[in-house]
């Protein structure tokens, strides 16, 4: 049963969408995680990798792992998306692949 319960919430979380509004208030759906976070920055690891927010006055207004969904208040400068960065087994398992 709790198997069922997992595969239905991976399905529901698959989707990741932002609202910026005057470049003040970000809303964000499809988070999985927070890696950092700053005054001038906050990285976020999203179902579409990992999303660098740059700012000023940056302050993470609410945050639900279980829903995924994440507000953020500041001046918004920039929004960069990466390749999520996991690593697996450190520097020998990468070299060595």
């Amino acid at each position: 049963m709790g198997a069922v319960v997992l595969a239905a919430e991976a399905a529901v979380r698959k989707t990741h969408s932002l609202i910026l509004e005057d470049r003040k208030r970000l809303s964000l759906s499809g988070v999985k995680d927070v890696a950092g976070f700053s005054e001038q920055s906050v990285t976020l690891l999203t179902e579409l990798g990992e999303l660098c927010v740059k700012g000023s006055d940056l302050h993470i207004g609410s945050f639900s792992q279980e829903t995924g969904e994440l507000s953020l208040d500041g001046v918004v400068d920039s929004l960069v998306y990466s390749e999520s960065r996991q690593t697996e087994g450190g520097f020998f398992a990468r070299l060595f692949r």
